[in-house]
């Protein structure tokens, strides 16, 4: 397997620890479970921006730029809402 492959493969499962302390702080039915969880999705958020700054730096992680009309758009939209 390519280092690109499992770089792709641990964002994504970091990105589902994420998700998983993320609810699990928002689910928290006491302030130190609450306090564990909020440490743990940091930490873990942390791992998640390094990993996808190494792909991004190695071209791993292309991301599209937005269209400046669509911003305006978006902008507009949401101003008024």
């Amino acid at each position: 397997m390519e280092d690109r492959d499992l770089m792709e493969n641990e964002l994504l499962i970091i990105k589902g620890v994420c998700d998983l302390y993320l609810h699990g702080t928002i689910e928290s039915t006491t302030a130190e479970f609450h306090q564990a969880f909020k440490e743990a999705l940091n930490i873990s958020l942390d791992i998640q921006n390094k990993l996808y700054n190494l792909m991004a730096e190695k071209g791993w992680y292309k991301t599209d730029t937005a269209e400046q009309t669509k911003i305006d758009a978006a902008k507009t939209k949401y101003a008024n809402a």
